[in-house]
């Protein structure tokens, strides 16, 4: 289980845009990697829409806002159009990323066991190293608090 101040496992996925983004990418900035459920579900809408609607507070701060779910780039894309999503979305169809950042969950669903991804935000600094980690996410005021974080880093 990650902890603050692990390092951050890198990845290597697309976008919606199939564009690929590595933490390389992000060092030298704050990151904030933020793990959602599912594209155009309630509660993960309103996560990445509040996360948009701060993009420019988080840059501001020099700080990137990427989210990851399990859903594919075509998903991706038609999620971002539909809701005006301004922050980078990956598709990790995989769950390599998710399962590097602890952040799988098995679940029983009608009897049946199925692996799911848990709400979870990191906060990493521009070095790679893990500053927050925020488990069991509530999407409303999330993207809010987070910025408080970042604004302390």
């Amino acid at each position: 289980m990650l902890k603050i101040g692990d390092e951050a496992p890198d990845f290597e996925l697309p976008d919606a845009d199939m564009t690929i983004a590595r933490l390389a990418d992000y060092l030298g900035k704050p990151l904030v990697l933020f793990f959602y459920v599912r594209d155009d579900t309630p509660g993960c809408t309103t996560e990445a829409i509040e996360f948009s609607d701060l993009e420019g507070d988080f840059s501001r701060l020099g700080s990137a806002v990427v989210g990851v779910s399990r859903d594919d780039c075509i998903r991706h894309g038609a999620f971002r159009d539909k809701h005006g999503i301004t922050v980078r979305l990956l598709a990790d169809k995989d769950g390599i990323a998710c399962q590097s950042y602890g952040v799988l969950t098995t679940r029983e669903v009608d009897g049946v066991q199925r692996e799911g991804v848990s709400r979870t935000t990191f906060i990493i600094d521009g070095r790679g190293v893990i500053r927050h980690h925020l488990p069991g996410v509530t999407p409303k005021g999330h993207a809010a608090e987070v910025l408080k974080l970042v604004k302390e880093l």
